[in-house]
């Protein structure tokens, strides 16, 4: 049976700790500097992974044609609901970091 491609991750994740956690999980991932920076590399993108605590984040998903993922604080209800009304998975951030490599299959 033939192997399965590696699908292709465009993230943006600031914080230093979670971006090395994403590039251990998803070798090759394209990390973009900004939010603005999400509608040009999402057309090469499979999966897209966004921090929703981050600002300009949810603007920059919408109408986003590759499946994001979002991770938030379990506490940031109204991001959650926000980000889900948006069209993205949102994954509770502890889950989402220790399941990793499950959500970017």
């Amino acid at each position: 049976m033939p192997e399965r491609a590696t699908p292709r991750v465009v993230a943006y994740v600031p914080d230093l700790m979670d971006r090395s956690k994403v590039a251990a999980a998803a070798p090759g991932a394209r990390f973009v500097a900004g939010p603005a920076d999400l509608a040009d590399a999402a057309p090469e993108a499979d999966i897209v992974v966004v921090d929703a605590g981050r600002p300009g984040v949810l603007d920059a998903v919408r109408g986003i044609g590759a499946r994001t993922v979002a991770f938030a604080r379990h506490t940031d209800v109204d991001t959650i609901a926000a980000f889900r009304e948006a069209g993205c998975d949102v994954v509770v951030r502890s889950q989402f970091f220790l399941h990793l490599e499950e959500y970017l299959r």
